[in-house]
């Protein structure tokens, strides 16, 4: 073996379960970086790597959120999205409450512990009250943990949807650099977005964030950056996955910085295990879009814990295609809820029992 390859394989090494990263910005950034240059022939022992550091801080069980897209409706204009506010294509819909909480109901039936409303971004004060009462409807009615994924809102509004029972908001930044942010996000400030996450932190909501992979021009150098940070924020929950253009949005012609190297959306996955060892990671549906059929299987053994799964209505699915070539979406949840099972039983891996809250906050709640 070279030096060169010596020297990439202790970088592989030097991250045990709960080890820290350099102190130094610069040091971090170049040993994050190390690990996302891996050769291809070297990147089973990264693989192997994070998926130990899975197994030693996260366990084997796997966590069920049940996604419920209970709203297509959006009022931003991000260039990448599929039910951005100018896709003409799309018949909009919004779920009813009542409907949602039939959802709901059944929810723990699967397995589904968890349940993650998401919408596109559509502030009302109207609407924010609405979503609070559905949220006290399940804390009520249900025994599901309630996660939020509706954007960008005001303190007071993120405050009252804890009080109603809220545990956990998913809010991504998408990318670390605070210029694409901004041609990304129809002129969005990445600083207001990161001053949401704090927010909700400061409220004692457990946070999730994340970023696409391969957004066009990334180097190595930016992907670390974009795990840094998640890493900064000191996340419960962090959900990545790969580019993929949509054919209704500006960035239609766009084309993935890893397309001739797909298997890097795995590997910036092993890389952000190793750097946040006590993040809950999904297997996000995405990697089910590039790699049909195994995507997520193969996520849950490089890094991920989480699967989610669609419990949305079938007959909105389609309606809902943040990307193309999105899975399932002709089946209904009950299908959904019967395959991930069988996919995790092919894994050797079970259902966890539990709600599955974060590392830093179910120790305190007596829970597991």
């Amino acid at each position: 073996m070279s030096i060169e390859m010596e020297e990439k394989k202790e970088l592989f090494f030097s991250v045990e379960a709960g080890n820290s990263l350099p102190a130094a910005s610069e040091a971090a950034r170049a040993t994050v970086a190390g690990w996302l240059r891996a050769p291809r022939a070297s990147r089973a022992e990264l693989f192997a790597r994070a998926d130990a550091v899975r197994r030693a801080r996260m366990g084997d069980a796997v966590p069920l959120r049940g996604i419920i897209e209970f709203s297509n409706r959006c009022a931003s204009d991000c260039a990448y999205c599929g039910i951005r506010r100018s896709n003409r294509a799309l018949r909009r819909y919004t779920m009813p409450p009542d409907e949602i909480l039939d959802v709901a109901r059944r929810m723990a039936g699967w397995g589904q512990m968890t349940v993650v409303l998401q919408s596109g971004e559509t502030p009302s004060r109207e609407g924010d009250r609405e979503l609070g009462e559905l949220i006290r409807r399940i804390k009520r009615e249900t025994p599901l943990a309630v996660t939020l994924s509706v954007g960008n809102r005001p303190r007071d509004v993120y405050a009252y949807w804890r009080e109603c029972g809220m545990d956990r908001y998913l809010l991504r930044f998408e990318t670390a650099d605070p210029e694409l942010y901004r041609r990304l996000h129809e002129g969005g400030d990445l600083e207001e977005r990161l001053e949401c996450l704090r927010t909700l932190r400061a409220l004692g909501v457990q946070v999730g964030s994340g970023f696409m992979i391969g957004l066009p021009g990334e180097t190595h150098e930016a992907l670390a950056d974009n795990i840094l940070l998640c890493r900064k924020l000191d996340l419960d929950m962090i959900g990545v996955g790969p580019f993929i253009p949509n054919p209704e949005t500006p960035m239609a012609d766009a084309r993935n910085a890893w397309a001739d190297d797909p298997e890097m959306f795995f590997v910036a996955l092993a890389a952000l295990r190793l750097a946040c060892p006590d993040a809950h990671i999904p297997a996000t549906t995405a990697y089910d879009a590039v790699f049909p059929g195994e995507g997520r299987d193969l996520a849950l053994r490089r890094g991920a814990n989480v699967f989610m799964p669609n419990s949305t209505p079938g007959k909105y699915r389609r309606d809902y295609q943040l990307y193309p070539n999105k899975p399932c979406v002709d089946e209904d949840a009950g299908q959904c809820s019967a395959c991930v099972l069988l996919r995790l039983k092919a894994i050797g891996r079970e259902p966890a029992a539990g709600p599955g809250h974060s590392l830093k906050t179910r120790g305190a709640r007596g829970e597991k």
